[in-house]
């Protein structure tokens, strides 16, 4: 394939990489936006592959077999829940694809167009350098935040005296490695490159508690466009340029809301994080506390005699996969005329946009999902606030008590609603290990117990 038309169908694919960004900013568009960047990552494979430097085809097959094999298996059988440890995962791929591509530019440059070994232009050092350096931050960074979601290590923030102090110290001495290996081109300046920037990828997420893990999610997946930016700079490849460069500044900007969601500077995020499993209340103090009960035939009957009811789901939800039985519990209040909406915390669940695709799995309507900005100030004229399973978004302590680790973080205000129902198996504190004062309100009646037999049952009471 000839070097314009190359250029031409990068093109292509680039304009179908921006229409799939735009396509995925709405539900209503989102599988219009799929297709839009299927088809410009076919386009970009195809024209990649038909370039006439391409020497092994049977390698690349073989690579696809592997990688698509394995991508296919665990799309078909990841659980929803567990969504937020897949992209981690994915992420951390991305970002070791990046290391693997610059080692290769690096010893053989010969094969990119980059010179001879030891004698590659110092312009390409400083690409391949930087996507190492992000890549390499990337991997493990996504590593330790798939085990923090998974629940192989803890949630809590892991943090040791120094350790600021010594991140930026190795930040420090990533740049002089760097600049020393656009001088020296030695080998082993290249792995401590790798080397030191894996470490960092460790360090910098180990102190970031449970509670931001969707920022953290967020962060990676800016890191890993950047990375692929980087090494698309250093292959010359316009395609990979600018789709790192468009995955890198929406993750950028995506993290940005997050923050703004969570009222947190995205640096204090970064550098130090909040929350964990560990930070909860004293449980036998809680269960002293007066608490007011019901069960599925109580929530029925209130929200049967109800005018409007506002859903608010969570993380609790998710993991018990009960966005079906609730859209069926939605669906028989409106046949009785009941007006139902859907209210979304822009960190509810364990990364963006988590709660609006397991609605969106259920079939419930675009129209009846409604973000915080929009429906929170409804919260006070509902009759009911049923909340399955969200427990940080929902508590007042992030607006009355300043020393919580929420404090300051905007709130869906279900206390505000006539009647809050809240579906959850126990008083146990949040992901960010908080008391929820919700529980002891006077209008408000937990319903323990698994979120989708409660919402089973609450049908079959409707019925």
């Amino acid at each position: 394939m000839s070097e314009n038309l190359s250029a031409f169908a990068y093109l292509i694919a680039s304009i179908c990489f921006i229409m799939a960004l735009r396509g995925l900013s709405s539900p209503d568009t989102a599988r219009a936006g799929n297709v839009y960047g299927v088809v410009g990552m076919v386009i970009a494979v195809v024209t990649t592959l038909a370039a006439p430097g391409v020497l092994s085809f049977s390698m690349i097959i073989l690579g696809v077999l592997i990688g698509g094999t394995i991508g296919t298996v665990a799309a078909l059988k990841i659980q929803m829940t567990a969504l937020p440890q897949l992209v981690a995962a994915f992420h951390s791929l991305v970002g070791l694809a990046a290391v693997f591509v610059a080692a290769a530019a690096f010893f053989q440059p010969s094969a990119y167009g980059l010179g001879s070994y030891g004698q590659i232009p110092a312009t390409s050092l400083i690409e391949m350098s930087i996507g190492t350096a992000i890549g390499a931050v990337t991997f493990t960074g996504s590593i330790i935040a798939f085990g923090k979601l998974q629940g192989i290590m803890s949630g809590a923030p892991i943090v040791f005296s120094g350790q600021h102090p010594l991140n930026a110290l190795l930040g420090i001495l990533l740049v002089v490695l760097v600049v020393w290996m656009c001088m020296d081109q030695g080998p082993g300046l290249f792995w401590m490159i790798v080397l030191l920037s894996l470490a960092i990828g460790i360090l910098i997420i180990i102190p970031i508690g449970g509670a931001d893990m969707p920022v953290v999610v967020s962060m990676l997946n800016s890191y890993s466009g950047w990375a692929a930016c980087g090494i698309g700079f250093t292959l010359g490849n316009t395609a990979l340029i600018i789709t790192g460069a468009l995955v890198g500044s929406s993750g950028a900007i995506l993290s940005y809301i997050m923050c703004k969601g969570m009222n947190r500077s995205f640096f204090n995020v970064i550098l130090g994080g909040f929350g964990g499993e560990s930070a909860g209340p004293d449980a036998a103090a809680m269960q002293d506390r007066n608490v007011r009960t019901g069960s599925a035939d109580d929530a029925a009957f209130i929200m049967k005699n109800a005018g409007s009811v506002i859903i608010v789901p969570g993380y609790g939800m998710a993991v018990a996969q009960a966005q079906h039985a609730l859209r069926e519990m939605a669906d028989l209040l409106k046949a009785e005329g009941i007006s139902v909406r859907y209210a979304i915390h822009p960190v509810a669940g364990r990364m963006p946009g988590h709660m609006n695709v397991l609605l969106a799995e259920a079939n419930v309507p675009y129209d009846e999902v409604k973000e915080l900005e929009e429906i929170n100030r409804d919260f006070a004229g509902a009759d009911v606030a049923f909340v399955i399973g969200a427990n940080d978004v929902t508590n007042p302590a992030a607006k009355t008590d300043p020393q919580s680790a929420i404090y300051g973080m905007p709130i869906l205000d279900v206390e505000k609603a006539s009647t809050v129902l809240f579906v959850k198996r126990s008083l146990g504190s949040g992901y960010a290990g908080v008391e929820n004062e919700l529980f002891f309100r006077d209008n408000t009646m937990m319903l323990f117990g698994d979120a989708k037999a409660m919402c089973e049952n609450v049908v079959k009471a409707l019925e």
